[in-house]
């Protein structure tokens, strides 16, 4: 029988409460039971919606905390979890206001696969991660009431035997047996990233919810627009839809859209059981031809404008159903007339990609928006552009709304790994499927840039000419790459050890999709990630946290940090020094780039830029969210407009990624010896060519610079007003990786004053450091407290860090954060660096100290010896 659509479409009702969990192998009734309402759940555990069984599982205390210390062994948190099934079971009560309608069940990802009981009844399965299960249940409830939802998820079918990371033998092989079961999460077995996660992150990962519509539903919206280039003057919109009539009767009525000043409609009559697909543009609905658009850019280029579009189609002039659609306008092209490498333009105007890759957004999926927002707000802090979805990890809908916010293009990938770490995926229909709804559910999001097949590999061919038919039926104006690691001048494979600042000058591939440094985090962040027993021994421990023997030399990288600044004397020293070295690899990752911009580099994004787990390689931020030097020295390469010194050739360049010629600018070079004495100055005319790396001049190195010296840049405007700056440490030609003369820097102490506005829920806070002594302070590390508790407040958001002052230089760094996350605390803002302290300042809710846990002779020397358990 059909159901009228007589009242206004409901809201849905988010169903992430009351939820239970029980292993299902204990539970010896059927689904048509465990859904029932006199069903008991005596003995079953709480569990967290959206999240993994092992997520649940920690939260009831079953197991520790899995990414801390080693607690993610298999004799503490048992390999078998992959291998079990687990029934989820809650009730919900259903809106009165959906009488008369179809209700719907929504689950948007489930791992791996599942079964789904509501009110005794099967209403339907679901089969790979990232596939919606979208259900009719309208026979099932009863508006006003209450309902049972039980759903058994089962486990990938291939889960694998990992390998474990000890000092040993080191991170072993990436991957494996996972791979075959294709749209999953594959990484869970094990990577030189991540440990195996013992339940493969299965479970309801991803939302449910109800919703409610009349009988004729929309379904699978698409915008797409256009711009008549070089003119963005105006834009050309089309909307294509389909429209589902669920009922035995046909229905007539208007489909109706709005968005900005622009609206629309149109009459549609869709027969019994059908779908109709309505497809709007300027040639048949000239509203839709908009003039004066207000565009979408990626970071650093403009805004990032986004329009709403609202959908709905009424029957008798009540709403069956509704839409609503965030998109941007713009235009993407990937090729330029002088060049066959992959060359992204957005609305015209050549983009430098500078991005990080993600693996998976958090090991175990514990990702709420709040810590996502955090995550992707310090890319755009960073100055990056893109961030590449590895193997289709990180999919889900609140990842791609916040790049669309900051202006992150999303490098985007479907769910094969490199053929090495693992086999082709078995089930293709499977396989196919998740992928057409992932196309379909995320397409309109202006940040989704390109499609990529297979990471460093190209996809079988069954697949690859299903994809290529798919993307000409679903996705004719993005770009589909194949290959990650091939095509169009794309190229991957690292390396991703540390490495010398000028070795990142040596390639010639165009856009790098791969590329990685050892990257390690602050004193307090790993002393928050592991017990204090392991803080002065490298040991399995460290290994756990991807410091071990692997592509990111662990194994190696604790001689190179004592050849080139000196012997380690415990775990802060380590850091300390570590610091320099996160600095010096990750500029000059992206400034190598830099130096040959367009002529031939197109992108470069680094391995990676957020951790999955606590760890100590391939990140800008830790897991826990607190940024190390290298976010501050990407920020600084990144930069729009920046001047630079090439380390490999001794140059001085002016890096204009803008699409208009930088003109009537001066730069300032000056070099300083090891006891802050001047030895040169030389300041140069700018005229810096749009979209290109422009060479000022060769550094004329003075004679008797002292073993190390300093390099200070500045590139001002035409006004005066200070564009860049950027500042080096160097050795002598001849002892150019020897840099232990450091260690010979006294403390130079900086006054400071602070300052605090509370405005909107928001704290800004101001330092103002000033270096009055002889001397140059390298790396002043700034780090906000709360001052009574003495914690961390993170994520905080640092407009400069890791911050260099000549004699009589003052710098101010300014810090926003949420005044709720300082809990009626003052602020406290505490000072480290490689030979910097602070005199103590305050004024009203804020003060400045020393860091003083952060020094050296605070520990005993321990050497920090690397110990095979």
């Amino acid at each position: 029988m059909a159901l009228a659509a007589n009242l206004p479409v409901a809201q849905p009702v988010m169903i992430d409460s009351g939820w239970q969990l029980q292993d299902a192998a204990k539970v010896s009734q059927t689904g048509a039971e465990v859904a029932s309402a006199k069903f008991k759940t005596q003995g079953w555990y709480p569990a967290i919606v959206p999240g993994t069984v092992l997520t649940s599982l920690v939260n009831a205390g079953v197991y520790p905390e899995p990414l801390y210390g080693e607690n993610n062994r298999p004799d503490k948190i048992p390999d078998s979890l992959a291998r079990s099934p687990y029934w989820y079971r809650t009730t919900f009560s259903v809106p009165k206001s959906y009488e008369s309608k179809h209700v719907w069940l929504n689950l948007e990802g489930v791992n791996f696969s599942s079964q789904v009981w509501v009110n005794g009844t099967q209403i339907g399965t679901t089969k790979g991660a990232f596939r919606r299960g979208i259900f009719d249940i309208s026979t099932a409830v009863t508006p006003g009431k209450k309902a049972v939802l039980a759903i058994l998820v089962a486990p990938q079918p291939h889960p694998g035997d990992p390998h474990e990371h000890t000092i040993r033998n080191g991170v072993g092989t990436n991957g494996g047996i996972t791979a075959i079961d294709g749209p999953t999460f594959l990484s869970t077995i094990g990577w030189d990233w991540i440990p195996a996660i013992r339940d493969r992150d299965t479970g309801i990962w991803q939302k449910v919810f109800i919703s409610a519509s009349g009988p004729v539903v929309i379904k699978d919206p698409l915008v797409t627009t256009d711009l008549p280039l070089p003119k963005v003057d105006t834009a050309d919109v089309s909307i294509q839809t389909k429209l589902d009539n669920i009922s035995d009767l046909p229905q007539k009525g208007v489909l109706k859209g709005s968005f900005g000043d622009v609206s629309f409609q149109q009459a549609v009559e869709v027969a019994p059981h059908s779908s109709q697909t309505i497809s709007l543009d300027p040639r048949t609905t000239t509203v839709l031809h908009v003039s004066h658009p207000k565009l979408w850019w990626p970071n650093g280029y403009g805004p990032q404008n986004l329009y709403t579009l609202h959908l709905s189609f009424e029957v008798d002039g009540k709403s069956s159903d509704s839409r609503d659609v965030s998109f941007g306008i713009r235009k993407f092209t990937y090729e330029v007339p002088d060049s066959p490498n992959l060359t992204i333009s957005v609305n015209g105007v050549r983009v430098f990609v500078r991005g990080g890759n993600w693996g998976l957004d958090e090991a175990m999926k514990r990702n709420p928006r709040e810590r996502l927002e955090a995550q992707i707000r310090m890319h755009q802090l960073a100055n990056l552009n893109m961030i590449r979805n590895w193997v289709g990890q990180s999919t889900s809908e609140d990842f791609y709304e916040l790049c669309d916010k900051y202006g992150l293009l999303v490098w985007d990938e479907f769910f094969q790994p490199n053929p090495s770490d693992g086999p082709d995926p078995d089930d293709f229909d499977t396989y196919m499927a998740n992928v057409r709804d992932k196309i379909l559910r995320f397409r309109n999001h202006p940040s989704i840039v390109l499609w990529c097949a297979r990471n460093e590999g190209y996809p079988p061919k069954k697949i690859d000419d299903a994809l290529r038919i798919l993307m000409g039926e679903l996705e004719p104006a993005r770009l589909y790459q194949a290959n990650s690691a091939d095509g169009r001048g794309v190229i991957s494979h690292g390396p991703y050890h540390w490495r010398t600042p000028r070795e990142f000058y040596v390639y010639d591939e165009a856009f790098k999709t791969e590329i990685g440094s050892v990257s390690v985090p602050t004193l307090e962040s790993i002393h928050g990630m592991m017990p204090e027993k392991d803080w002065e021994t490298i040991n399995d421990d460290w290994a756990e946290h991807d410091f071990a023997k692997g592509a990111s030399g662990g194994d190696s990288y604790p001689q190179m940090i004592a050849d080139r600044y000196g012997k380690v004397a415990n775990l802060a020293d380590f850091v300390r020094k570590s610091q320099l070295a996160n600095y010096e690899a990750f500029r000059a990752m992206y400034e190598g780039r830099n130096a040959k911009l367009f002529h031939p580099t197109t992108g470069i994004l680094t391995w990676m830029s957020n951790p999955a787990q606590p760890s100590f390689v391939w990140q800008l931020y830790h897991h826990d969210l607190e940024p190390n030097s290298a976010l501050f020295a990407v920020k600084k390469a990144a930069e729009p407009i920046h001047i630079q010194l090439n380390e490999a050739s001794g140059e001085v360049q002016v890096i204009n990624n803008m699409d208009t010629p930088l003109t009537g600018a001066r730069a300032h070079l000056a070099i300083y010896n090891l006891d802050g004495s001047v030895q040169y100055q030389h300041n140069f005319d700018v005229t810096a060519t749009a979209s290109a790396a422009t060479t000022l001049d060769h550094t004329s190195w003075p004679a008797n610079l002292s073993a190390v010296h300093f390099v200070k840049l500045e590139l001002r405007d035409a006004t005066g007003k200070l564009i860049s700056d950027n500042f080096y440490w160097r050795g002598l030609p001849e002892q150019q990786d020897d840099l232990k003369a450091l260690g010979s820097l006294p403390t130079v102490t900086l006054d400071a004053k602070v300052t605090r506005s509370d405005v909107g829920g928001e704290s800004h806070l101001s330092v103002m450091l000033h270096n009055s002594g002889a001397q140059v302070a390298l790396m002043a590390h700034l780090q906000l407290r709360r001052k009574k508790s003495g914690e961390r407040v993170l994520p905080v958001y640092y407009s400069d860090n890791y911050v260099s002052l000549l004699p009589n230089e003052s710098k101010e760094i300014t810090i926003e954060v949420p005044t709720s996350d300082l809990k009626g605390d003052e602020a406290l803002v505490v000072v480290d660096g490689w030979n910097v302290g602070v005199n103590a300042a305050s004024s009203a809710g804020i003060g400045i100290a020393p860091n003083t846990e952060s020094r050296v002779d605070h520990w005993p020397v321990t050497g920090l010896p690397i110990v095979t358990n």
